[in-house]
């Protein structure tokens, strides 16, 4: 009776692990780049940074966007199939930015993006926040001026620059960070005047959230045990820096009845980070799905 009982539940997993393989492939997008764009990539801003010279604004939650002045990509590297009107009227240079619904939409942001058929009324509600302008020359604060310049154009007026203003001292950028959540924003960026456009992740853009989340890749199934018998016990993952750990909490039942697949990218949040560098006490947040397999 035991060992059918030990037949039944690696039957289960077995059935489990083909279904997630399954989704992974149902989910590829149907267009990918060569490669994704060499886009800037924020750190985490830590109290006792100095502040000068930085910008600040909210951090959208949204999916990021790539318009290289003749298609919209994601960070990546998946082609946006948007309506042709939607970017009629885009100017013919790069812009770096954040296709967004509005604030709590993330989901309903990232159905419309990942749509290959586009519906028209979905793309009504969406806009293109743009923050930077990576082929414009000079330094932030430079490339700023020429956005402002730039945008808004009546013809898109879903094509919106990201309000942009002087960040001061750490006790201010708290307050605003505390009103920003409470109105259900996600959090807020820095971005260093003095910075060029750098397609790496560094100090001059920061993020300012209320938590501690990273974004890692899924690379491994782990059968539950006990009361997750048959279904995920825990995931994988590896973090873009090529650290590897196992997340085993934040899943709902059903989540774990049909868990990210391998090759997927999901959001985790921490409490900081031990001795080795590997995060504490890591819980799974969500599917990103914007950021593709």
């Amino acid at each position: 009776m035991k060992k059918r009982r030990t037949l039944v539940r690696a039957l289960a997993v077995s059935c489990m692990l083909i279904g997630v393989l399954g989704r992974a492939a149902e989910a590829a997008p149907a267009a990918a780049a060569s490669s994704p764009p060499a886009v800037m990539l924020a750190a985490v801003y830590q109290r006792g940074m100095s502040l000068d010279d930085y910008w600040i604004s909210e951090k959208f939650d949204g999916v990021r966007g790539y318009w290289d002045g003749r298609q919209l990509w994601t960070r990546g590297g998946h082609k946006v199939m948007a309506p042709p009107w939607f970017t009629a009227a885009f100017p013919s240079i790069p812009m770096d930015g954040e296709l967004w619904v509005g604030r709590g939409k993330f989901e309903t942001t990232v159905s419309i993006v990942r749509s290959q058929q586009p519906s028209d009324a979905a793309w009504r509600e969406l806009k293109f926040m743009v923050f930077d302008l990576p082929s414009s020359p000079g330094d932030f604060t430079t490339r700023l001026e020429a956005l402002k310049k730039l945008l808004p154009i009546p013809a898109a007026p879903w094509l919106l620059a990201v309000p942009q203003s002087r960040a001061t001292h750490h006790e201010e950028l708290q307050a605003l960070l505390g009103k920003t959540v409470k109105l259900g924003g996600e959090g807020l960026m820095l971005h260093r005047g003095a910075s060029l456009y750098r397609g790496e992740r560094s100090n001059d853009l920061l993020k300012v959230k209320p938590h501690d989340d990273a974004d890692a890749r899924v690379v491994g199934i782990v059968p539950g045990k006990g009361r997750h018998a048959g279904r995920m016990g825990a995931i994988w993952v590896d973090t873009p820096e090529g650290r590897r750990f196992k997340i085993g909490s934040g899943f709902s039942d059903s989540q774990r009845e049909a868990p990210p697949p391998v090759g997927s990218w999901i959001s985790y949040r921490f409490n900081g980070t031990n001795a080795s560098g590997l995060p504490r006490f890591a819980r799974f947040l969500r599917l990103r799905e914007d950021l593709g397999g």
